[in-house]
């Protein structure tokens, strides 16, 4: 780090006291709040104003071998955050008005007549789709669709179910995200969101899975994210079983669910949420076309943006690769000396999604010289998560017309001053942390609190539950030397893409992952 950065340049925006746990605050009948993340599940009391009470986080979401998951791990983690809960807060636990889920997308869980998974769930990496979404594309001609179809697309992973397991196959009866999966599991209903299912529901309008051969009553009934899915079963696994007949709510995906919880849900609104990957949005009054972006209806405003393949989880990869333990912090390898010579990192450890829908893409340093050292990397790997972020808030700034006034920033990486500093010099942005610990308990439990009536519409209930906290400026002199890097980053990424593709195309060939 530069001596003469400051790595936490932040405003206040509230009080530092935390209002998670106010005591003094009148009790409300809370939510039941959930998020299925990448690295486990969370769960916590909400109340009406967005604070936090007791809370819980379990292990849950691993990928077995092939980037696929055992749904029941996540079914037993919800039991064991719930459990947590009820032991934490018996009396608050009992007054639970509403559950709410929210989880990663991206991943199909495949359903037989009993409700009974017949695969491992295909997650939201695997790109083993890519050659049959080549194909449908073809098919689908002139079709809107046909843009987005590709190996993550959940039409070409049902085409490759049908053709690789076709025993199997032949007795599925519905297809599921994995939130819509455990409020299944909870009240025997099986539905989706409108916000979550929008490719499938986009492939089913333009008559894509008749042209694939697929039925599409395999997809599921569509819900607003305030409705209710239905109550609790009296048989419900675990505790749930004392909150029989209590409203599961319908809900969405773990970005709309946080973008809720950050107050980013607004025209001109912007979000980027980096955990395990990165997501970007834009939000515009009307549906725009932005190259390799999409746009998705969120319930009268257009998101435009998308989900990364690699985020917060590339510096995790490179504390490791350049310490060989997990757990160092980043904070105390940045403050080390570096060389100061420039570096670029492409932070395409997984392949990449949005802009590019490109799973073989790979990642690289460029510039690397022996003066360099693991501060230098690190700040790279940083810096690189950094770049690519601004690519998407250029193209869809571009596309809709509009500029982000600041960006809603979330995640765990919203928690270190450093990330917050370089991703508002990159993007010449204000970046805003906001005051709850887990936005995306907020932003589900928002929706909740519509559904029973607590507030007439979603609007209303983001503006009183979501609190910023903090307000990062950027750097006049350090925007402007990343404005030079930022244009490097764009020529590396050029001039190494056919690189890339080779190089995964020999991998292929050798076998290997």
């Amino acid at each position: 780090m530069a001596a003469d950065e400051d790595p936490d340049r932040a405003t206040p925006i509230s009080s530092p006291k935390s209002r998670e746990h106010d005591s003094a605050a009148p009790r409300m009948s809370p939510v039941l709040a959930f998020d299925l993340g990448g690295g486990g599940l969370r769960g916590g009391l909400i109340d009406a104003q967005g604070r936090l009470g007791a809370f819980a986080a379990r292990p849950a979401a691993s990928p077995v071998a092939g980037g696929e998951y055992d749904p029941q791990d996540w079914m037993r983690a919800l039991c064991e955050v719930a459990a947590d809960i009820a032991r934490a807060d018996p009396a608050g636990f009992a007054a639970v008005g509403a559950v709410a889920i929210c989880g990663f997308t991206r991943t199909q869980v495949f359903l037989d007549a009993d409700g009974e998974s017949l695969r491992p769930a295909i997650g939201w990496a695997d790109a083993r789709a890519a050659a049959i979404a080549d194909g449908l594309r073809a098919a689908a001609g002139d079709r809107p669709e046909a843009a987005h179809l590709n190996a993550y697309h959940p039409l070409a992973r049902l085409v490759w179910f049908a053709q690789a397991e076709p025993a199997r196959f032949a007795r599925l009866t519905r297809v599921l995200e994995p939130k819509d999966y455990l409020a299944f599991r909870l009240t025997g209903v099986a539905a989706g969101d409108a916000v979550s299912q929008t490719r499938l529901e986009a492939a089913r309008a333009q008559g894509l899975f008749e042209a694939a051969g697929i039925d599409a009553a395999l997809a599921p009934p569509i819900l607003r994210p305030t409705d209710v899915v239905g109550p609790i079963r009296a048989d419900a696994p675990g505790v749930f079983a004392q909150l029989a007949g209590r409203s599961v709510v319908a809900a969405s995906h773990d970005s709309w669910a946080a973008c809720v919880g950050l107050g980013a849900l607004r025209v001109g609104g912007a979000y980027n949420l980096s955990g395990t990957t990165e997501v970007f949005g834009l939000f515009a009054p009307a549906p725009v076309a932005a190259p390799g972006l999409l746009c998705v209806d969120w319930g009268g405003l257009h998101h435009v943006g998308g989900p990364g393949q690699n985020g917060a989880a590339a510096l995790d990869w490179a504390m490791r690769a350049l310490t060989g333990r997990d757990g160092v912090g980043v904070d105390a390898l940045l403050a080390g000396a570096a060389a100061g010579a420039p570096l670029v990192f492409l932070p395409y450890l997984n392949g990449e999604r949005t802009p590019f829908w490109d799973a073989d893409l790979r990642g690289a340093f460029v510039g690397l010289t022996s003066a360099h050292g693991p501060a230098d990397l690190a700040r790279a790997v940083l810096e690189g998560v950094a770049f690519h972020l601004r690519r998407l808030l250029e193209r869809a700034e571009a596309a809709t017309g509009l500029a982000a006034a600041e960006i809603r920033f979330g995640g765990g990486a919203a928690r270190s001053p450093i990330w917050r500093s370089v991703k508002a010099d990159v993007c010449r942005r204000p970046i805003v942390a906001c005051d709850a610990a887990e936005p995306g308990l907020v932003g589900v439990a928002a929706a909740a609190f519509v559904a029973a009536g607590r507030y007439a519409a979603l609007a209303q209930a983001q503006d009183a539950m979501a609190r910023p906290a903090c307000r990062v400026e950027p750097d006049a002199s350090r925007a402007a030397r990343y404005d030079t890097l930022y244009a490097l980053f764009g020529s590396a990424h050029e001039a190494l893409a056919p690189i890339s593709h080779a190089l995964a195309a020999l991998g292929r060939a050798e076998g290997a992952s």
